[in-house]
């Protein structure tokens, strides 16, 4: 498990343990040598902590949550498909700090991120010129295909292809994502997968959560998020060439974030100083992260829209809310989207190359 999975986890179970009534002491004690102060012994005084959340009983899809059945540490995309297994924790990798973390595409109803400087560079550099910017500071080219709703509710669902599309090793990232949003787009929680050698190390599909607060870029599995599952962590390594089910509920005073068969942990409603309780704006899309304009990256699973075989956003559904009636589009010339229905697309593409 990477050293920031090993902070997130016990910062979560911290949270959850320490702040529960009756727990039993050997729960205490697992966490004992993690929190300044508390020891073995049960009568400690433990440090403050935040109030215990817990969860809907059901996942947004209406199922009794279950244990993910998960691989070993290490274990890559295609041993966990082989193995029949859903995540496994990745191995340690050294990962960008707080504050110096890799970039984050954004789109609302009618405007999109298209492009930023960045400090974070992705494994190779850029070739001369390929840059849009005239800063010595690396661009980040963002490029999306997007289903999307102004919708009101209380939460979304869907599910997602799980590929492990090519990622030029010039470019910063390719991921799909389910996104509940604020009506004029400022704040948004996003969960999904992404293959990102910058955070997560390695060529492989990991689950990503990720929000924004006014706008504002945050960092990905982190930045407040507070773990719940005791199984499975934003970071980890996915099954490769699957579908998995991925959702966001607003619950309890927090947004709960949920994978395939577990609620995974929670975006607290402080963080917006609980202003945002409802989304005004719902989008499922896929995104690359390039270094120029004309990326090499392939979105989805690599295939054209038109390909019956290509990455799917299916089933989309709202909790609380209106009929789903996406409307969908793209921001490029190099992928393409092809609607199946009202709560179903086709995506993604080879790029340019």
């Amino acid at each position: 498990m990477s050293k920031s999975h090993r902070g997130l986890l016990a910062a979560g179970l911290a949270a959850v343990m320490i702040g529960a009534i009756g727990v039993a002491s050997s729960t205490l004690n697992a966490v004992a040598d993690q929190i300044p102060g508390l020891t073995g012994e049960t009568t400690a005084t433990p440090v403050a902590a935040a109030p215990v959340l817990k969860p809907p009983t059901n996942l947004p899809w209406g199922e009794r949550p279950a244990r993910l059945r998960t691989g070993q540490d290490g274990a890559s995309s295609k041993s966990l498909k082989a193995a029949g297994f859903s995540a496994a924790a990745p191995d340690d990798v050294d990962v960008p700090a707080d504050g110096d973390e890799a970039p984050k595409g954004r789109t609302s109803r009618t405007t999109y991120l298209k492009s930023e400087e960045t400090d974070v560079v992705p494994p190779e550099p850029a070739p001369t010129g390929t840059s849009s910017g005239t800063s010595s500071r690396p661009t980040v080219n963002f490029l999306y295909n997007v289903g999307s709703q102004a919708a009101e509710a209380d939460g979304v669902y869907a599910n997602l292809t799980i590929s492990k599309p090519d990622l030029a090793r010039t470019d910063y990232h390719t991921l799909a994502e389910v996104a509940v949003q604020s009506a004029d787009g400022a704040q948004i929680v996003e969960v999904g997968w992404n293959v990102d050698r910058v955070v997560n190390g390695d060529a492989d599909p990991h689950l990503f959560v990720y929000h924004w607060i006014d706008r504002q870029t945050t960092c990905y599995n982190g930045c407040g998020f507070v773990q719940y599952s005791k199984n499975v962590t934003p970071g980890d390594t996915l099954v490769q060439d699957t579908t998995k089910r991925f959702g966001i509920q607003y619950f309890g005073g927090a947004w709960w974030i949920a994978y395939d068969t577990e609620w995974v942990g929670y975006f607290p409603g402080k963080l917006w100083n609980n202003t945002f309780t409802k989304s005004g704006l719902v989008q499922v899309f896929g995104e690359v992260a390039a270094s120029t304009p004309r990326p090499c990256t392939e979105m989805g699973n690599g295939k054209a829209a038109d390909d019956t075989t290509s990455a799917k956003v299916g089933s989309v559904a709202y909790l609380n809310g209106p009929p789903v009636e996406l409307s969908v589009r793209t921001t490029s010339d190099w992928y393409e989207v092809s609607k199946l229905s009202s709560r179903t697309f086709r995506y993604g593409g080879p790029g340019a190359c």
